[in-house]
């Protein structure tokens, strides 16, 4: 799973700044930029893999499955290489997303791996906004979330959608996003993403995220199990879930590059 898809998750308490004077008060944006700091504090992986499945949902109700499989692996602290490719059904089986993403707030590297045509596609900035594969999850949701490629505003503390406490806080994509912004809920005590809804470019909700069902994996990787996203625009639904997380399996970077995948990795 992408480091994006698998992972993207945590927050910390807020401090209580008693006593401070008014010129030592922290602003609503560096709280949430500190909440998002915070965020997917864990050990770094060296490589993970996983598999799962893809339930696309029209307005009607029908679903159709896929099955995939995915693979990561950090070549350095906040850069990643990895794949997702699509196992079933035939018309999409080994269709294949690799995605190199990378620190310091630069924009992530994708490309499309299209065996019934054997070209890959570069997915461009502005196609970054497009489905994945007819699915409510675009490009850019399938990369990395990295803290630098935001700005963040602490909006408030409340309710978790799955219980508990959370803080709310916006980020404002720094770089080009079909989005104006996300309001994210970070579970205050486990420190993990339950909810992100996404508000288009005339500040409209068009689609949210429930994050679900997360372990902890080596007794130290946090894991969902569930990702939902509802386009409210189109009434459509996509559900990631995710099963088979394995760590630590020797994965080579250079397996996961255009050239590899021109290969077919």
């Amino acid at each position: 799973m992408t480091k994006t898809m698998f992972t993207a998750i945590a927050a910390i308490v807020a401090a209580l700044f008693i006593g401070l004077g008014p010129a030592s008060a922290e602003t609503t944006q560096e709280k949430g930029l500190r909440i998002a700091q915070s965020v997917g504090q864990e050990p770094g992986f060296r490589d993970q893999a996983a598999e799962g499945e893809m339930i696309l949902t029209t307005k009607s109700g029908q679903t159709s499955i896929r099955r995939f499989e995915a693979r990561a692996v950090e070549t350095s602290p906040g850069e990643t290489r990895s794949v997702l490719t699509f196992l079933w059904p035939g018309d999409i089986r080994n269709t294949t997303l690799l995605t190199h993403s990378h620190a310091g707030g630069r924009d992530d590297d994708q490309w499309l791996y299209l065996p019934a045509v054997s070209k890959v596609r570069r997915i461009s900035s502005s196609g970054r906004s497009g489905s994945f594969v007819g699915s409510e999850f675009a490009y850019e949701d399938m990369s990395d979330q990295d803290v630098d490629k935001y700005t963040y505003n602490w909006v408030a503390d409340g309710s978790c959608p799955g219980g508990g406490r959370c803080h709310i806080v916006d980020r404002f994509p720094r770089g080009a996003s079909a989005y104006s912004y996300e309001r994210v809920w970070i579970e205050q005590s486990r420190k993990l993403i339950q909810k992100v809804e996404y508000y288009d470019r005339r500040k409209a909700h068009l689609k949210t995220m429930l994050i679900s069902g997360y372990r902890k994996h080596n007794g130290k990787y946090w894991r969902a199990a569930k990702m939902e996203m509802s386009n409210h625009l189109t009434g459509k639904g996509t559900t990631l879930t995710w099963d088979g997380f394995t760590f630590d399996r020797g994965v080579n970077p250079n397996d996961l590059t255009v050239s590899a995948l021109r290969k077919g990795l």
